[in-house]
């Protein structure tokens, strides 16, 4: 960019990263996984049962030199909204686009319902948006400079996001599509080409080398999630879900653009119109949840932008820019509550009643008056206060000797996260990768489980005892309500019990 260029790209990048910090702390509480993301980075490895390592390392810098407070583990995706709003006025700019395109592309990327979500807590979603968006416009650079030095740069970014979330490896084969499917087949004689794919080979390389050594987790985790957990989508219902991710006033800019990445500058960016297709095939085909294609959505807003931008340069036409801008904003606006836990809960309840939206989820699993995505965030601490107040009915001796088991990473990540403020003990799991860290120092002489049958549990135990119940009115249903046992003498060792309880899904 030039000097002046980046001014507009930079101030909406700056006020969008601060308006998720001014509602990090939002009141609801953790999300699930930013529970699961912690404990990860108690236990930094090249590798977790159902993601790469990238988030559980920057996760622990981030509480090294922040804390856990929950502003603390959300200032990582506030800055990964502010960098990709910024690629986006970048990502515009590289496609011609003036001024007015590269703001329009800006808020787009900044409001997108998909967006406000993700990039509002602790996850691997705000990062893969990032490292999407930062390959496209490398990617767009490359075709208006045809410079070949760009790619081990391409190589870097999308080895990096090979290790924050695999699915960006749908980026790199849209990429493969558009190649062969267009004049660009002659970069494949460049050995800048290669040497990129191998810099992203080498960079993923640690967490292959984990996945083998560990029987290759995450596959039995993808293969146990699609086809007992992810909710399946025929094609048109995967298309319409990204309506209202995506904003339903901006999808029109975005068929736009994506006309515009085929049709313009005599086929110069087919090559990026050609990627996109190929992804939304591909995802469509693997069964994908839906908001997988999110991440790709800035490679149609920015062209979209840049359309636009052309068809009103004409003075009458002029006046409609900032009406454009102002209905995209409100928009957003007026649906980011539905995307992000900003209302109480009942005025979130009244407002979404209001607009005819009705909670859902991508999983199979029933919901309540609470999307999953609002649910999940409910009842953490809750639930470790309820563990604090039986392991405080334990004698000393047994408190000392005492562990909690949870049925799935979010009960064991509620626990070890509030376990030094409410003195608990150490959590396990068998859920992902609880169970590959393994009992630690718990020999099974009192195991405090949250949610199990007595039955089972009287065969695994000499005595067993309800030690308390647990409710949470606004939880996902099957969430809501859990007995907390207490079972004491663990009848076989509990290593030789472990391999039986993990489970990845």
């Amino acid at each position: 960019m030039r000097k002046n260029d980046w001014i507009l790209p930079a101030v909406l990048a700056g006020v969008t990263a601060l308006l998720h910090l001014a509602t990090a702390a939002d009141g609801w509480g953790p999300f699930r996984d930013e529970l699961y993301y912690v404990a990860c980075s108690e236990n930094l490895s090249f590798g977790y049962v159902d993601h790469p390592p990238l988030v559980a390392l920057l996760t622990r810098l981030a509480r090294t030199l922040l804390g856990d407070s929950l502003l603390a583990l959300r200032v990582l995706p506030a800055l990964a909204a502010g960098v990709t709003v910024f690629l986006a006025g970048a990502l515009a700019r590289e496609l011609g686009g003036a001024p007015f395109a590269r703001a329009l592309a800006c808020v787009a990327s900044a409001l997108a319902p998909v967006y406000v979500g993700n990039f509002g807590f602790l996850s691997m979603n705000a990062l893969d948006v990032m490292f999407w968006t930062a390959a496209v416009w490398l990617l767009a650079r490359l075709l208006r400079t045809e410079d070949p030095r760009l790619w081990p740069a391409f190589g870097v970014v999308t080895g990096l996001g090979l290790q924050n979330k695999v699915s960006i490896v749908f980026l790199g084969l849209g990429v493969a599509a558009g190649i062969l499917l267009t004049a660009n087949r002659r970069w494949l004689l460049r050995r800048e080409l290669w040497l990129g794919g191998a810099i992203a080979f080498l960079l993923l390389l640690p967490n292959l080398i984990w996945q083998a050594l560990n029987d290759w987790p995450t596959r039995e985790f993808v293969a146990n999630a699609t086809q007992n957990k992810n909710l399946p989508l025929a094609p048109l219902e995967f298309l319409q879900e990204q309506v209202l991710m995506m904003n339903p006033i901006v999808v029109p800019l975005a068929l736009a653009g994506l006309g515009f990445l085929f049709l313009a500058a005599q086929g110069r960016w087919r090559l990026l119109g050609w990627a996109f297709v190929s992804v939304v095939v591909l995802l469509i085909t693997q069964r994908s949840k839906a908001y997988y294609l999110s991440p790709a959505y800035t490679v149609l807003f920015a062209p979209g932008a840049v359309l636009l931008e052309s068809l009103t340069e004409r003075r009458p036409w002029r006046f409609l820019r900032a009406p454009a801008v102002a209905v995209v904003v409100l928009t957003g606006l007026l649906l980011a509550p539905l995307a992000k836990p900003v209302l109480p809960i009942e005025t979130y309840v009244r407002y979404a009643q209001a607009l005819g939206v009705a909670p859902s989820t991508s999983e199979r699993k029933e919901v309540a008056r609470l999307p999953q995505f609002f649910a999940d965030r409910l009842g953490w601490r809750e639930l470790a206060e309820t563990v604090q107040q039986v392991v405080q009915t334990l004698p000393a001796e047994q408190r000392e000797r005492a562990c909690v088991f949870g049925q799935n990473y979010g009960h064991a990540g509620a626990i070890d996260f509030y376990a030094d403020e409410l003195d608990l003990p150490p959590a396990l799991s068998g859920h992902n990768s609880y169970h590959l860290w393994g009992p630690g120092s718990c020999d099974g002489s009192v195991l405090i489980v949250i949610d199990d049958r007595r039955e089972r549990l009287e065969h695994l135990f000499d005595s067993v005892e309800l030690g308390a119940r647990y409710r949470c009115d606004d939880c996902m249903p099957y969430e809501s309500e859990k007995p907390i046992w207490i079972g004491r003498d663990m009848r076989l060792p509990i290593e030789q019990l472990w391999p039986t309880l993990g489970h990845y899904d």
